[in-house]
């Protein structure tokens, strides 16, 4: 079984991982989907949903193996004991082990020079300098939905079907016709407006 870990704060935007969670939680894909916070105590979603942190950074041991981490927006980007999270996103760029951030988690990956030397996305360009006073990749941010550049994914905050399509497709969970038909129907819908 495959571990994908979702980094979770205080305030985590719960849909921004929701539609790829179930996909991957799917008995036939062979994933493990489970949490990681900066300890152990219940985090309380934008949503109002509580949820248990699996592992903490206090006592993750960097020997479990991985294949992607997660990292939802939500407002416990803009706190600093949050940040900590860098130590691990650096283990995962060091190991090659894809990490897909989306919203303001683009914004804390910005300020920690993640982004600099990938192409990415983010809610805005101006709202990632502003929120992201050490952030220097101008040159490689694209004003789209969700932007897959090698073991990196980001998308903005309204892009939360793009950047699980993006993630179903690096993890090989869906391709070609069936990606394209889970992509539609969740972005379309049953009965698409014309």
């Amino acid at each position: 079984m495959k571990k994908v870990l979702i980094f979770i704060t205080d305030g985590f935007a719960d849909w921004e991982a929701s539609y790829v969670s179930a996909e991957l939680n799917k008995p036939k894909t062979n994933f493990q989907v489970q949490t990681i916070a900066i300890d152990k105590e219940p985090k309380i979603s934008m949503g109002g949903l509580t949820v248990l942190p699996d592992y903490s950074l206090q006592d993750f041991s960097y020997e479990l193996e991985f294949t992607m981490l997660i990292i939802p927006g939500g407002t416990g980007w803009r706190e600093e004991k949050n940040h900590q999270a860098s130590k691990l996103v650096d283990f995962c760029f060091d190991k090659e082990i894809s990490v897909a951030a989306i919203c303001d988690a683009t914004t804390f990956l910005g300020n920690h020079g993640f982004l600099d030397d990938h192409n990415h996305t983010g809610n805005s360009l101006p709202y990632l300098k502003e929120g992201a006073p050490n952030y220097r990749g101008d040159e490689k941010y694209k004003d789209e939905q969700s932007v897959s550049d090698g073991h990196l994914i980001t998308a903005n905050g309204s892009g939360a079907i793009e950047f699980s399509r993006d993630i179903l497709k690096k993890l090989d969970v869906l391709e070609g016709e069936e990606l394209t038909d889970w992509y539609n129907l969740f972005k379309k819908g049953y009965f698409p407006l014309v």
